[in-house]
């Protein structure tokens, strides 16, 4: 039976081809995006802003008439600044708040955000705090400290541990579990996006992004197959999974921590 979905960061990568896979399903998607023209994009907003958010979520009330079966939270940042934070974190987590009571009027409601498997990698615990505590200007204040101390590679792992937490908490409350809305998220290892293809067309870079996120099984993903996982957890026949950062990683969280 078709559903209504909404897409986020559904101009590029993993976004675009879940929108993409959904469609040809024969699904109705929303597509939101800062690439206000982007094909497929009908909700231009940006995620780092509270005006943004805010435009979102309005948008999506009018062009869904207050229902929506699903909502794939894609927006992010893999850049090391402080606004990697804001998009990451307060653009997905805000966004999943205020659409989920569209999500409850809605049939076989589910929800996933992508995260990442530098969810479990270090991250500067600052940040990761503050986040959870709602804070965002602590949060973006923590996030340049660790730039200022040479340590801004720890802004991304940290938003996305921080996004992978708050969906562990979130996803057995009374709103979401007892609303009967599946939540989890995924943490893909190295996918082949725009985002990353700068880092790994450059030799000495794709070593550092190797050794860091080491893939024995089949290597780079492709963002097409991280969409098919996502279909799924937010289908109707995903009773059951929820609270879960789900790995799609090619084996590099069990190559980095053997031991569960």
């Amino acid at each position: 039976m078709p559903r209504a979905y909404l897409v986020t960061g559904a101009a590029s990568g993993i976004g675009k081809a879940t929108a993409a896979r959904l469609r040809a399903e024969g699904h109705t998607v929303i597509g939101a995006d800062r690439a206000a023209d982007a094909d497929g994009v009908g909700i231009a907003a940006d995620l780092a802003t509270e005006q943004g958010r805010a435009q979102l979520a309005d948008r999506a009330r009018e062009l869904t008439g207050g229902r929506l079966d699903a909502v794939i939270a894609c927006a992010g940042l893999a850049h090391f600044v402080p606004a990697a934070v804001k998009v990451n974190y307060f653009g997905a987590v805000v966004t999943l708040e205020r659409l989920r009571p569209l999500l409850a009027a809605g049939t076989d409601p589910r929800a996933v955000v992508v995260a990442s498997v530098a969810a479990a990698h270090p991250a500067d615990p600052a940040i990761v705090d503050a986040a959870l505590a709602g804070d965002e200007q602590a949060a973006t204040a923590a996030a340049q400290h660790a730039i200022d101390r040479g340590e801004g590679h720890l802004i991304y792992g940290a938003s996305k541990a921080a996004v992978a937490r708050w969906v562990r908490r979130a996803a057995v409350t009374a709103d979401w579990a007892g609303a009967g809305i599946p939540l989890n998220a995924v943490g893909p290892g190295t996918v082949l996006t725009p985002m990353t293809e700068g880092m790994l067309a450059d030799p000495e870079m794709r070593k550092v992004v190797d050794t860091a996120v080491p893939m024995p099984l089949n290597g780079h993903a492709h963002p097409e197959q991280v969409a098919a996982l996502l279909t799924w957890l937010t289908s109707p026949e995903n009773t059951h999974v929820t609270g879960q950062l789900l790995f799609m990683d090619g084996g590099a969280d069990a190559v980095l921590h053997p031991t569960p």
